[in-house]
């Protein structure tokens, strides 16, 4: 019998680094599959529909969140972001671990439909160094990365809400606190019961 695969959700406030952690995450971890969104905001530069986001039109994002196609969906800085629900079924079943990342907003929704879901958000260490981020992106004007900024303050006010939290001061220790929290998710005893059943059966 295969354990259902663990999944991961990772949010962050805009500019906090949770891509860039998630992506050094998934070298690390081969046998993780990153949840691919679909999105209606326009691909950035050297952004791939199919392996960033699914990019789609207002309406056909419509038509699939009408459908029931989508796990969690949230509007965020004016533009929609959801999860295909599913693919994350087949995922999980066949045993596959699966990483979520999405905000706040839809962090709240996965928790309530899979309790089991392992929760990390991500912190920069001062609102200055989130500024900074922003704009050393290069990728909106004063205007928009002041609005993020607002935004950024909201959205850290829900991380009490998440099972871990974690500081990106140190790139390379922020790496490793995640992948720490998925080996240890790995090892919780109902999956290690099923994974290990026949030498349990002997042991106890």
């Amino acid at each position: 019998m295969i354990p259902p695969g663990n999944l991961f959700v990772v949010a962050a406030p805009s500019g906090g680094g949770k891509t860039s952690l998630t992506r050094a995450l998934l070298e690390r971890e081969k046998n993780i599959r990153l949840s691919v969104s679909y999105t209606t905001r326009p691909p950035r530069p050297a952004e791939r529909d199919g392996i960033d986001y699914h990019f789609v039109t207002l309406e056909r994002f419509m038509q699939l969140k009408k459908s029931g196609e989508f796990t969690e969906h949230a509007q965020v800085h004016g533009n929609w972001y959801a999860t295909s629900a599913t693919w994350l079924k087949q995922q999980v079943d066949s045993g596959q671990d699966v990483l979520l990342e999405i905000d706040w907003q839809g962090a709240a929704q996965i928790r309530k439909l899979i309790p089991s879901s392992v929760q990390v958000f991500v912190l920069p260490p001062s609102l200055d160094s989130l500024a900074a981020r922003l704009v050393h992106r290069g990728q909106d004007d004063p205007a928009t990365i002041a609005r993020r900024l607002d935004s950024a303050r909201e959205e850290m006010r829900h991380c009490d809400q998440f099972d871990y939290v974690i500081i990106n001061q140190d790139f390379a220790s922020a790496v490793d606190d995640l992948g720490a929290i998925v080996r240890a998710s790995r090892l919780r005893t109902p999956q290690q019961r099923v994974r290990h059943e026949s030498l349990l059966a002997q042991l106890i």
